[in-house]
């Protein structure tokens, strides 16, 4: 328990788990937590008085208990025994050999084969902030600075498993960025530039970080090195596949927010059982397809040569029918060679991963060959880069069995032949047998005891038993070991000789094998480099054949990117939608027109349930498809490059920040029209419903009207229940209202999905509430209020009665000595009532009504 201690003192933040035996066991606090997520036993022992919990579990069983562990969010400190106990008389040497986190993981049981496991550093600098990326699985290395909302877009986008933030930050990041991600604070002298720059200097051994163009982002550079610190500390050492640092180049990519990102459901969607953009569009085979389909998805392009050669290449497999099932069938057999290489990088590879790795590295032939005979340049080119691998592919056909077991010390992990001294020694252990038979057949006929069996256990090693009838022919040289209950069981000095044989044999071979694999390990390191390319144009290959199926399978076309500002889409539908309409249902396509010249601003009107958020999606979703290099769901489609996608979309409460949905909307309202390009488009939806009608109406109008006199001259939709707002469009020449068309009849509603120019009179809320099953009193008591209402708020009684105030006013029949009545009493009788639009006079009178309010306040 000394010795625990004195280890869990170096590890306080970690769950230790300590190899006592066979078993690795957790004491006190961590062994309380582990008996709750592993759901193991807990027990007591008592040290010397003291009551210790207690709780463990075979150490065969780790690759099952662990990764239970660290999905709990849990840092496992593995504590192995560094000899052997039968070597010493004293306490076992007993030392942490790794720290698996969160964020630092090799274990396959652990990692998501489609998702990166990254590790995340983030620092506070003076005016910007600095993040870095690293996934030890893949060796990838990333790293950016920025603004709070661009840090914050990339920990939403490329989701870090861990987050690695100073102790005197932690208030900070989590008002920030709030508590959903497992953080780990760490000491603050961590956070210095010299000493990040000397980590990473020494690291990729070089004088500076030039050459990886990183040289600049001083902030960047202080979170990269906390992220190899903390490998150090966590006994990870071997990283040379860790062997460059790359810039998330902000301006290449399109600018989501968190509010978009979330809005368009690219990744999760807060509703159960929904379906993401991911899902559907996810055809990728291998592992390193789908992690790099992920970061095409966060980080759309903006460049309109490289989004082309993608879409050139989709084009040709999609005419090569031949060529494309070859190729996907070659994809099938590829492992997932970016995380193998990373374990031979770590020394962590098992010999049956070796033949993986060899057997993906052959798969690699066929595919050089397909895409270097093929006509199209985006393809030769990936075929060019492609590594054959000959040396290393030989190495392991003629070194490792083909049948390798999981785990080196199983033995027959290297292959016949290879080794001379490993050949001899297998001869004299696996020839036993016959051996053994000689012998027998030779001491039964010398004994005349025909019953003789030579066998052998752990306690006596190899024996000769003779049943208790025989005993009186035992020669007298035989050494009794055992008197069982009908037999007698001898040793021979023969039997003793050729036992020591075996059992050296049998060792040596074990250490041999070890030897010889471990030797193999470090040759192939001079490999990872090239394996980490070809996986890399795999992964690009993989995602364009799954862009290739995906227009295949769901009927998609190739878009048109330019240089203009305008976006034409005819025939679009929403990917996701499409996907989950019944057999057989045909989805409503639409057509959707947006310059910076005309028609500029959208105004969608509509009831409720008719298709106003889909359109508004879907144009989001096609823009986002054609910029990551996808066909479209559209029957065609011109896009001038868009650089910044914003959304507000339906109502979302934020109460653990103690934010209403209507403070949640203005802020995420404020944050587009502060950020906005000529090149953004903007889709809102209901903005304003979160208050008062005339308050939201009144937003509404004054945001519309910002966005259409910015000298931005973003593309807009905007959805809304306000028909009010139609009558924007007779006063902003590029405000254009449409609606989604409903069809009446005698007693239903029928949605007919389809947007049509001009704007919409009806919301059909009570029918909606009638679809969902409303009692009938309720739809009935509806009615009769929504006709008294529609007659009280007609215009042209709202007219008469603004008359009737302006005649009152004028006449002075009360007293205004109050300069704000005053005040009250100009603005009405200067009013132009006849040219006043309905939704004026609206928001004329609720102005009115808030100085009065106020003024009573005040007063009283």
């Amino acid at each position: 328990m000394q010795q625990y201690n004195t280890i869990k003192t170096k590890y306080p933040d970690a769950l230790l788990l300590f190899r006592v035996g066979d078993f690795y066991e957790t004491f006190g606090e961590d062994a309380v937590k582990a008996s709750k997520i592993l759901g193991i036993i807990l027990t007591h022992r008592n040290n010397g008085g003291d009551r210790t919990e207690l709780a463990g579990f075979p150490h065969h069983s780790l690759n099952t208990y662990l990764p239970k562990l660290v999905k709990a969010g849990q840092r496992v400190a593995i504590c192995d025994q560094l000899e052997d106990p039968k070597l010493t008389k004293s306490i076992v040497k007993r030392g942490v050999t790794e720290l698996v986190t969160p964020g630092v993981a090799l274990n396959d049981d652990i990692l998501n084969a489609k998702t990166n496991n990254f590790l995340c550093a983030v620092h506070f600098g003076r005016k910007l902030l600095g993040v870095s990326f690293l996934d030890i699985s893949t060796g990838e290395f990333l790293v950016a600075e920025g603004n709070e909302e661009q840090i914050d877009k990339l920990l939403q986008n490329l989701e870090p498993n861990e987050i690695l933030v100073s102790k005197a930050h932690k208030t900070e990041f989590q008002s920030i960025f709030g508590k959903q991600f497992h953080t780990f604070f760490t000491e603050d002298w961590l956070f210095q530039e010299d000493y990040a720059l000397e980590t990473l200097t020494n690291h990729f051994k070089t004088n500076s970080l030039k050459g990886f163009g990183v040289d600049q982002l001083s902030n960047g550079i202080i979170a990269s090195g906390v992220v190899l610190h903390y490998l150090s500390e966590t006994q990870h050492r071997q990283l040379q596949h860790i062997n460059t640092i790359k810039r998330i180049a902000e301006e290449e990519y399109i600018w989501m927010d968190r509010f978009t990102i979330k809005n368009l459901e690219l990744y999760h969607s807060t509703n159960t059982n929904a379906v993401t953009l991911l899902e559907v569009i996810d055809h990728t085979i291998s592992p390193m397809g789908g992690r790099m389909l992920k970061r095409w998805l966060a980080l759309p392009l903006k460049n309109i040569a490289k989004i082309r050669r993608r879409h050139q290449v989709i084009s040709y497999l999609t005419k090569d029918e031949s060529g494309f099932q070859k190729l996907q069938h070659h994809l099938k057999q590829m492992g997932d060679l970016e995380r193998l290489i990373s374990k031979v990088a770590t020394g962590k590879i098992n010999p049956k991963e070796v033949i993986q790795l060899k057997n993906s590295l052959e798969a690699i032939l066929p595919i050089k060959q397909l895409t270097a005979n093929c006509d199209n340049e985006a393809l030769k080119l990936i075929g060019d880069q492609l590594h054959s691998c000959d040396m290393l592919r030989n190495k392991i056909k003629e070194m490792v069995n083909e049948e390798a077991p999981v785990n080196v010390l199983k033995g027959n992990a290297i292959a016949q032949g290879y080794s001379e001294e490993l050949d001899e020694l297998r001869g004299l252990a696996f020839s036993g047998k016959e051996y053994l038979d000689k012998m027998l057949e030779r001491e039964t006929e010398r004994t005349s005891i025909t019953s003789l069996k030579i066998a052998s256990n752990n306690v006596f090693g190899y024996y000769i038993e003779v049943r208790n009838t025989h005993k009186d022919k035992v020669p007298e040289e035989w050494i009794r070991k055992q008197t069982l209950v009908n037999a007698e069981r001898y040793i021979t000095e023969e039997l003793k000789e050729y036992e020591a044989k075996i059992l050296g044999a049998e060792e040596r071979i074990l250490q041999l094998e070890q030897q010889l694999f471990s030797q193999l390990v470090v040759w192939m390191q001079e490999y990872i480099v090239p394996v980490q390319n070809n996986a890399y144009q795999i992964a690009t290959l993989d995602c364009l054949c799954g862009f290739t199926q995906l227009a295949k399978s769901n009927n998609y076309n190739e878009p048109q990117l330019n240089d203009s500002t305008e976006l034409e889409i005819i025939g679009g539908r929403h990917p996701v939608i499409e996907k989950q309409l019944p057999l057989g249902e045909a989805y409503i396509t639409n057509d959707v027109v947006l310059n910076r010249d005309n028609q500029q601003i959208i105004m969608i009107t509509g009831p409720n349930m008719s298709g106003k958020s889909a359109i508004l999606r879907q144009t989001a979703l096609i823009v986002l498809l054609a910029q990551m290099g996808s066909f479209v769901p559209a029957e065609s489609a011109k896009i001038g490059y868009v650089d910044k996608i914003f959304t507000r979309v339906g109502a979302s409460d934020n109460i653990s920040m103690g934010e209403s949905t209507f403070m949640v909307e203005m802020n995420e309202t404020a944050s587009i029209l502060n950020n906005l390009s000529e090149r953004s488009l903007i889709l809102l939806d209901e903005i304003g419903r979160g208050t008062s009608t005339y308050d939201g109406i009144s937003i509404a109008w004054a945001i519309s009207e910002y966005l259409h006199e910015h000298p931005a001259r973003a593309k807009t939709l905007f959805a809304t229940h306000y028909h009010e707002l139609n009558e924007m469009a007779s006063t902003f020449d590029r405000i254009k209202n449409f609606n989604v068309s409903v069809k009446e009849m005698k007693d239903k509603v029928l949605f007919l999905r389809k947007l049509t120019p001009g704007g919409s009179e009806h919301s059909f809320g009570i029918h909606v509430a009638k679809m969902a099953g409303m009692p009938q009193q309720v739809i009935l008591k509806a009615n009769k209020l929504l006709k008294k209402l529609e007659k009280s708020h007609s215009s042209e009684e709202l007219t008469d009665k603004l008359h009737a105030v302006q005649d009152e006013m004028q006449l002075s029949f009360f007293n205004l000595d109050d300069p704000l009545l005053e005040q009250i009493k100009e603005e009405i009788i200067h009013l132009d009532i006849n040219t006043l639009t309905p939704v004026e006079a609206l928001m004329k009178l609720n102005e009115i009504k808030r100085l009065l309010t106020k003024n009573k306040k005040a007063t009283s």
